[in-house]
């Protein structure tokens, strides 16, 4: 209600919500993921709720309550691509918000995208959510093995390979993520390594 959004449907472990403001969508997912940080706060690993977040900006087909399309079909796969306890929009979005929030965002690059023609570019909002947290807190980092997955480097000589060798770090990355007895580095401290000679042991 304070963003002046809907809950379209809950499906499962999952909800659509509708804004009819982009920014209010965006800011409206980083209370949430700043709330759900307090309210995991002294709760065990396997109890804590951790949500993805997926926000995009497009045309809809309204059916009797329900809404479908690409516009929809592209916010799914963004909150797939998400880490857990972040959130991920289309370059739409952030084209709507950037100069109208504080949120600051990270670039993540173009993604393909199950079932959408083009590539999608996402961009990473940077909250205080439940990634930046860790990265900031001793106890989690203490606690849980740590693994960091460096850039892949493009041995073809391809510069049009640059994308798919981004890519399969990302995918590694993320797949890596939703393991919870694992601290994973984010790709934003990783992705500094990008072309240098780097000493692993430091």
């Amino acid at each position: 209600e304070k963003y002046h959004g809907r809950i379209v449907k809950i499906m499962g472990d999952g909800l659509l919500a509708e804004f009819a403001s982009a920014v209010h969508g965006v800011e409206c997912a980083v209370e949430v993921q700043r709330a759900m940080t307090a309210a995991n706060t002294g709760v065990k690993p396997d109890r804590e709720i951790v949500l993805r977040i997926g926000i995009n900006l497009g045309d809809v087909i309204v059916e009797g309550s329900d809404l479908y399309g690409d516009g929809v079909n592209i916010a799914a796969r963004l909150e797939s691509v998400a880490e857990p306890g972040g959130i991920c929009v289309s370059r739409t979005v952030f084209n709507h918000v950037k100069n109208k929030t504080q949120v600051p965002f990270e670039d993540l690059g173009e993604k393909t995208m199950k079932n959408i023609v083009e590539p999608v570019r996402v961009y990473r909002a940077v909250a205080d959510n439940r990634t930046s947290k860790a990265v900031s807190t001793d106890r989690v980092v203490s606690v849980k093995p740590s693994i960091v997955v460096l850039p892949f480097a493009n041995m073809s000589g391809d510069p049009q390979q640059e994308f798919f060798a981004d890519g399969l770090t990302e995918d590694i990355l993320t797949a890596l993520s939703r393991f919870r007895d694992l601290f994973v580095i984010s790709r934003n401290s990783s992705f500094r390594y990008k072309g240098k000679a780097v000493n692993v042991q430091q």
